[in-house]
């Protein structure tokens, strides 16, 4: 996926509002873990400056930054952008899971954001789980409110290549050497694998107890028996066309390879059919991220989408109380 698509695919992120009012604390002094927490909370939302965390065309959230957090035992979902994305780009569906009563939690991934596109070659897949290792271990051990998590109800959700990102995490061993790289290909992915400089096997994490996955990237990297580890409930979402990077055929291998009983969704549409409706200026600027095939609504899909993963972490986490 190219940069110049998601510049302009993040205004997406401040169509919404929220259903209840949620807490924001951002996550700015540490350029490991630069994003936000998103939380219950009893006071109604004004907008929160983002500043340095910032964006083009987004400098701004709904919400009520540093509120006193509501609630007690509340389950935790960490979230993972796609390529040159944006910490706040899925913000419907931050939406939907605090008004659920979930705490959430959102990072840039360095060296991969809208604002950082200084990694290079497999690195940046490898370096990924990593960076989410990394934000579950502040959240909870060092979050100053860490108390009012539910160590025991932990979950994620990624697109795209925050999807291929999830599925490492949750017990995939992907093998990079399964890129085809044609004779002629000079990025530095393929030079990476001819010259047999391959990263070290990303981590798994074992607090992750259910996931949801979205048309998830690279994956060629997947077979059934490297897909073999992971043991948790599952939901994956991918769409028919694919684009933006995203092999639709890849996908389909990646979902029918995967073990256990899953919650599986095609939706027919392309990649960034996930991504919230766009403004009418937006669509006009960028039709590459706002253009649906005739006869899809993306607004009515993602009434649909959120609620649908609200509902799965609900039941996966939280027993369907929340």
């Amino acid at each position: 996926m190219r940069k110049t698509l998601w510049a302009f695919a993040i205004a997406l992120c401040c169509l919404g509002s929220f259903a209840r009012a949620a807490g924001i604390q951002l996550l700015q002094s540490d350029p490991t873990l630069s994003g936000a927490i998103w939380y219950p909370c009893a006071i109604e939302p004004t907008h929160v400056a983002l500043g340095s965390l910032g964006v083009p065309t987004v400098d701004w959230l709904e919400g009520t930054k540093d509120c006193p957090v509501t609630g007690s035992k509340l389950p935790l979902v960490v979230i993972s952008h796609g390529n040159s994305g944006y910490f706040a780009l899925h913000l419907d569906i931050i939406e939907a899971l605090v008004s659920a009563g979930f705490v959430v939690a959102a990072i840039n991934h360095p060296g991969n954001n809208t604002n950082d596109m200084s990694g290079r070659g497999m690195s940046v897949w490898a370096s990924r789980p990593v960076q989410m290792v990394r934000l579950l271990d502040f959240m909870l051990n060092e979050w100053k409110d860490r108390a009012v998590i539910d160590r025991a109800s932990v979950g994620l959700f990624g697109f795209s290549l925050g999807g291929f990102t999830g599925l490492v995490l949750v017990g995939g061993q992907p093998d990079f050497r399964r890129l085809a790289c044609k004779p002629e290909e000079k990025s530095m992915v393929c030079e990476q694998l001819r010259a047999g400089d391959l990263p070290p096997d990303p981590p798994h994490d074992a607090r992750i107890k259910a996931a949801v996955i979205v048309d998830p990237a690279v994956s060629f990297a997947f077979t059934r028996e490297n897909l073999a580890g992971i043991k948790i409930p599952l939901m994956v979402w991918r769409s028919e066309l694919g684009g933006g990077g995203v092999n639709a055929a890849g996908v389909a291998s990646v979902t029918s390879s995967l073990p256990g009983k899953l919650d599986v969704h095609v939706v027919r549409a392309g990649h960034y059919a996930f991504l919230p409706p766009c403004t009418p200026e937006l669509a006009a600027l960028r039709p590459q991220v706002c253009t649906d095939p005739e006869g899809f609504d993306r607004a009515a899909f993602h009434r649909e989408f959120d609620a649908a993963v609200a509902k799965f972490f609900r039941d996966q986490l939280a027993g369907g109380n929340h």
